[in-house]
């Protein structure tokens, strides 16, 4: 895991990207101290929707209590 200074990495970004697309990990140091790391991306992140399935499930008010003792039973080890 290389550490490259600032001016070394602005000089040699494409060098770099390509040192990093190859699974090699490059850590880039400002006045000596490491301030970030550059790396593959393996798959872009996709995110979350949250609420998109809003008001097309119900969750029933017992929903805590539903099948409570054959739960425990299994975590006791018995039979369901």
């Amino acid at each position: 895991m290389p550490t490259v200074n600032m001016h070394e990495a602005k000089t040699h970004l494409s060098k770099l990207v390509n040192a990093a697309s190859d699974g090699e990990v490059v850590i880039i140091a400002k006045a000596g101290k490491p301030v970030a790391k550059l790396t593959r991306i393996d798959s872009p992140t996709a995110r979350r929707r949250l609420g998109f399935l809003a008001g097309d499930a119900q969750v029933p008010d017992d929903f805590d209590e539903i099948a409570g003792a054959d739960i425990a039973a299994l975590f006791e080890g018995e039979d369901a």
